[in-house]
C-alpha cells in the first residue's frame, strides 16, 4: 500500500511564506515525476509545479512563477516553499507523484492540506 501525505499548510496573511511537504511511504522504488496541484473552491484542481527525477526538470504555472519552488530530495519527500502569497493563492493544495509500485509507475495522490491567504 501506498500513502503520499501532504503538510505545512495552514493560515498566513498576505505576503507571507509556507513551506509544503510531501512524504510518500509503502512499498515503492523510487519516485519519477511529482507535482504540487491546488484546487480552490467552485474552481478545477490545477496543476502549480511539477518536477522529474533528479529536479532535471521543473515546470511553474504562470501564476505562481517567482514565487514558489519546487524541490524534493534524494529519498519520497517533495516541497513546495511559497512566498509572497497572495488571496488568490487560497487552495486545498494536493501532491501528486508517479512512483513506481508493483511493476510499474502509478500515479498516487496524497489527501490536500489547506492554505487560506487573508488579505
Amino acid at each position: 500500500q501506498v500513502q503520499v501525505v501532504e503538510s505545512g499548510g495552514g493560515l498566513v496573511q498576505a505576503g507571507g511564506s509556507l513551506r509544503l511537504s510531501c512524504v510518500t511511504s509503502g512499498s515503492i522504488f523510487g519516485i519519477n515525476v511529482a507535482g504540487w496541484y491546488r484546487q480552490a473552491p467552485g474552481k478545477q484542481r490545477e496543476l502549480v509545479a511539477g518536477i522529474t527525477r533528479g529536479g532535471g526538470s521543473i515546470n511553474y504555472a504562470d501564476s505562481v512563477k517567482g514565487r514558489f519552488t519546487i524541490s524534493r530530495d534524494n529519498a519520497n519527500t517533495v516541497y513546495l516553499q511559497m512566498n509572497s502569497l497572495k488571496p488568490e493563492d487560497t487552495a486545498v493544495y494536493y501532491c501528486n507523484v508517479d512512483a513506481y509500485y508493483s511493476g510499474s509507475y502509478r500515479s498516487f495522490w496524497g489527501q490536500g492540506t489547506q492554505v487560506t491567504v487573508s488579505s
